[in-house]
Parts: C-alpha cells; structure tokens; sequence
C-alpha cells in the first residue's frame, strides 16, 4: 500500500475525518479528550487515530503519563498536490483569462 493510499484510506472514514477536525481546531489531545466528542468506546477511537497514525496524518507526543495527538497537516496537502491542483489548473487559467478580457476597456 502507498502512502496516498493510506491516506485516502485513513480521509474515507467520516469518524476519522472528525477526529482531524478536532485535532484542527485544537492540537495536542489525549484519546480520553478525543472520545469524549464520539459516541464511540475509547478502543474504537484508538483503533481510528492507529489508521490516522500509520497514514501520517497523526503524529503523537508522551508527556507524562500521557499521550497526546497532534494533527500533521502534509499529507493533506500532499494530496491537494498532486491530485487537485493538476486538475482544477486549467479552469483556474481559463477563470483568470475570462476575468482580465472582461475587465479590459474596449
């Protein structure tokens, strides 16, 4: 399996997507913060934030007795890359050109 892969995977599941979400909107949260916002078991959330893990998508912290997660945002990105951009260039160039003839004086 490819790392694109992974994370197409990981980006399919929409409980894993919401864990993301949390994660944006504030880092650095344990399993116990992150299930409380699920009405999942914790071992279900575990298992979602392993997908999110090996997919890069998640990286983890110990402080103390704790395991914190953070949110790693270039796998995203990556794929924005490489799978959106190449695809929406041409209409973007074609928007851009349309906006400048309509904004000429004739």
């Amino acid at each position: 399996m490819t790392d694109d892969d992974r994370v197409f995977k990981a980006l399919a599941d929409p409980s894993r997507r919401f864990l993301l979400d949390l994660l944006f909107a504030r880092d650095g949260r344990t399993l116990t913060e992150l299930q409380s916002e699920l009405e999942m078991t914790r071992f279900g959330v575990a298992k979602h934030l392993r997908v999110l893990e090996e997919a890069g998508l998640v990286v983890t912290r110990r402080s103390g007795r704790e395991k914190l997660h953070f949110l790693n945002p270039v796998p995203i990105r990556q794929i924005h890359d490489r799978w959106i951009d190449k695809y929406t260039e041409h209409q973007i160039t074609t928007l851009i050109d349309l906006k400048r003839t309509l904004e000429e004086e004739p």
